[in-house]
């Protein structure tokens, strides 16, 4: 979807639950806002079964690439039960989603090679490179899609994406998606 569609992106920073009050906005944090859509919910629960939920409540900034529950459902179930089996794995896939600060989609064309490349140093280490195509981002190995951008929390920012990215293997400086 385009980065610059100012009301797209207003409307899922509603979606996700900024509420306003008064003259300022008082907004919830990444994991509330995430709860509050109600399509994260397999998310939600894989943090809180990795023990991140308190992380993604901290001060921050992150940005947080989020894949919905459309996402999580295209992943293998074994591959999902075994995740949930090793929560050091799952932790590293589920970190491997957050940057350690706020990027937001403008900043990306700023940031971006000739090529339109960006690569960001993820919460679990690894690198990710997000590609500018245009007004579309895509984000790891397999181009996730960035599907809504620009989406506030009070500690950071949400993209709604549409896999899940699994981070690099040993030597695999990449990530792949699923």
């Amino acid at each position: 979807m385009p980065f610059r569609t100012l009301a797209r992106t207003l409307a899922a920073a509603a979606l996700l639950g900024a509420v306003a009050t008064g003259a300022q906005a008082q907004q919830k944090d990444i994991v509330a806002t995430a709860v509050a859509a109600g399509n994260f919910k397999t998310l939600a629960s894989l943090l809180t079964e990795a023990d991140l939920v308190k992380t993604l409540q901290g001060a921050g900034p992150f940005t947080v690439f989020a894949p919905t529950d459309e996402a999580f459902a295209k992943v293998p179930a074994d591959v999902l039960a075994g995740l949930k089996k090793d929560k050091k794995q799952l932790a590293a896939v589920l970190t491997y989603h957050v940057v350690p600060g706020k990027i937001m989609a403008a900043d990306l064309k700023k940031l971006a090679d000739k090529d339109g490349y960006v690569t960001a140093k993820t919460a679990n280490g690894a690198e990710l490179k997000l590609h500018l195509a245009g007004t579309t981002v895509h984000v790891g190995k397999d181009f996730a899609t960035v599907t809504a951008a620009d989406v506030a929390a009070s500690n950071g920012v949400i993209h709604v994406i549409d896999k899940v990215l699994l981070p690099p293997a040993a030597g695999d400086h990449a990530g792949h998606g699923m």
